[in-house]
């Protein structure tokens, strides 16, 4: 059972998202919350899985409790539309283990939900690539990953991530089992100090091993 906190300060969203979550067995929602500060301490109180979160809540926004949640057992999944993608890059490196569009079909809510809620992040669709391009391109980091740390496979391998391609297209790409890419993403991670493939991206945007494309 995937155990769900709810974050918005729209009733309609929390309620919308929520019946739609008790439609499948294997989720539970164990709580909804309004506002930032009262995701963290429903979070403390009910000890989910997954946090669907909102950006711009009263109180404390979405990326200072994805900030504040980093770390301490849940996953959060930011829910945001096309205008407010300005935060995105904020709450990926937050801590977030990627988004969600507001507008997102229920099949695409279930798959997010349970892609984050075991351990992977949420980085298929091609804009997820756009936006942590751009927003890697206009805010440079403050401590840059130690890419020399890895190996020229493991190098290959973290490009390959920051360019959206799952275990399979990776394995595909470098003519490697998808077991031999697991085994080369855990130990990039582990080098860098990431916590998952989201936090990998941001840091080969960071890093300058992956370069933005120039907006045309």
């Amino acid at each position: 059972m995937i155990r769900v906190v709810i974050a918005d300060d729209h009733l309609v969203v929390r309620t919308g998202f929520g019946e739609l979550l008790d439609t499948q067995p294997d989720f539970e929602v164990v709580g909804t919350a309004a506002d930032g500060a009262e995701a963290v301490r429903v979070c403390g109180e009910v000890s989910p899985d997954v946090v669907l979160m909102d950006v711009r809540m009263p109180r404390m926004d979405g990326i200072e409790a994805t900030r504040r949640l980093a770390g301490a057992g849940p996953r959060v999944l930011i829910l945001t539309t096309f205008d407010l993608d300005e935060y995105v890059y904020d709450a990926l490196r937050a801590g977030a283990s990627g988004f969600l569009l507001k507008d997102v079909t229920a099949e695409r809510l279930f798959d997010a939900v349970r892609v984050v809620a075991a351990g992977e992040a949420l980085l298929a669709p091609a804009v997820t690539r756009r936006l942590i391009s751009e927003f890697a391109r206009l805010r440079p980091a403050a401590e840059p990953a130690s890419i020399a740390a890895l190996t020229p496979r493991e190098t290959q391998v973290l490009r390959l991530i920051a360019e959206g391609l799952s275990n399979p297209e990776i394995a595909a790409r470098l003519t490697v089992t998808e077991e031999t890419v697991k085994t080369h993403v855990s130990r990039v991670l582990a080098k860098l100090g990431l916590r998952d493939r989201t936090q990998a991206v941001v840091a080969a945007y960071e890093s300058g091993l992956v370069v933005p494309r120039t907006r045309r």
